[in-house]
C-alpha cells in the first residue's frame, strides 16, 4: 500500500510540475497574433476555394498580412474588395488574372454516339470502370454530372445534351472538377484564353465523324492558319501555346468540324465559317454491333 501511495504521489507531483512548466513556456513563447489577420479575413469572400494557392481564406489572410503574397492572388474577390484590402494594409493590390475551368469536349448526346446504354450507378467514375463508360469515343465526356455534383460554387450545370457548362462568373478555379473527371477533360486556364480546342481525341482522319460529328480530325488547318507557331499538332491534336498572342479567331475559320472554337464571356461558343451547324436536338441512336 505504501509503495502504491508513493508511486501515486510521484505521478501527481510530476503532472503538476509539467503543467507548471507548460504554463511558464506558454507565457514565455507566446507570440501575439496580428489583429489585422481577422480584419483581412472578414474582407475576403470566405469561399475557401484554394484558387489563391492557400488551403483557405484564413491562411491567405495570414500570408497577405505577413506580406508573403499580394491581395490580388485572390481571384474570387471583386476589384473593389481587393483594393480595400490593399488600402487597409498599405500595400499594392497586385494583379492576378482570374482562372476558370474549361472542358475539352463538345460531344453531347446529339452529336456523339454510344455503343451501349449504361444503367449502373449514376456516376462518371463508376461508368468509366465499365469498358470506359459506353461512349464510342474513349476520350469523350460521359455526361453523368460528377463535376456538377462536386462543384461547391454552383458554377457547373449540365445542358440538355449531357455536357457540363461552366459559369465563368461563379467559377473559382478550385480544381474539384479537374480532380473528379475520370476522362481528364477539365483544366484550369486564364479567363482571357478564349481560343479553345473543344476535343481531346487522339485519333486522326474522318473516321471519327462516324461516331462524333464535332471531333477533331487532325486536319491541321488551324495550325496552318495560326501565326507565329501559336498552334502545333501533337498526337493528332492541336495544342495552343498561350504564352503567345492567342487573341485571334483566325485559327477557327477553316475547321471542318468545329473542334476548335472561340469562347465568349457570356457562354456563347463561336465556330468557324466552314464548321457545319448542328440542328439535331435528339439523342443519336446506339452504334449497331
Amino acid at each position: 500500500m505504501l509503495v502504491f501511495l508513493t508511486a501515486l504521489g510521484a505521478m501527481t507531483g510530476l503532472t503538476i510540475a509539467l503543467s507548471l512548466l507548460l504554463v511558464v513556456a506558454n507565457k514565455k513563447l507566446y507570440v501575439p497574433e496580428d489583429p489585422r489577420i481577422d480584419i483581412v479575413e472578414d474582407m475576403l469572400p470566405h469561399a475557401n476555394c484554394g484558387a489563391c494557392g492557400f488551403p483557405g481564406c484564413r491562411n491567405f489572410a495570414e500570408a497577405v498580412v505577413r506580406n508573403e503574397t499580394s491581395p490580388g492572388k485572390c481571384t474570387v474577390s471583386s476589384p473593389d474588395g481587393l483594393e480595400n484590402i490593399a488600402q487597409f494594409l498599405g500595400v499594392d493590390a497586385g494583379a492576378e488574372e482570374k482562372r476558370v475551368a474549361r472542358l475539352a469536349c463538345a460531344g453531347g448526346k446529339n452529336v456523339s454516339r454510344s455503343r451501349a446504354q449504361y444503367t449502373g450507378i449514376s456516376s462518371c467514375r463508376a461508368a468509366a470502370q465499365v469498358a470506359g463508360g459506353g461512349k464510342v469515343c474513349s476520350w469523350g465526356c460521359l455526361g453523368l454530372a460528377d463535376c456538377e455534383v462536386v462543384c461547391n460554387f454552383d458554377a457547373i450545370s449540365m445542358d440538355r445534351f449531357g455536357l457540363p457548362v461552366v459559369d465563368e462568373e461563379k467559377c473559382t478555379a478550385c480544381g474539384d472538377c479537374v480532380d473528379i473527371c475520370p476522362k481528364d477533360l477539365f483544366t484550369l486556364h486564364k479567363i482571357s484564353n478564349r481560343l479553345w480546342v473543344n476535343c481531346q481525341s487522339l485519333e486522326a482522319g474522318d473516321e471519327i465523324l462516324e461516331y462524333c460529328e464535332v471531333g477533331c480530325t487532325a486536319c491541321s488547318r488551324c495550325a496552318m492558319d495560326a501565326d507565329n507557331g501559336l498552334i502545333t499538332m501533337q498526337n493528332n491534336l492541336p495544342i495552343i501555346d498561350y504564352s503567345k498572342n492567342s487573341s485571334t479567331q483566325k485559327p477557327i475559320r477553316r475547321c471542318p468540324t468545329g473542334a476548335i472554337v472561340w469562347l465568349q464571356p457570356n457562354g456563347t461558343v463561336i465556330k468557324g465559317e466552314e464548321s457545319p451547324k448542328v440542328f439535331r436536338k435528339s439523342t443519336l441512336p446506339l452504334v449497331s454491333s
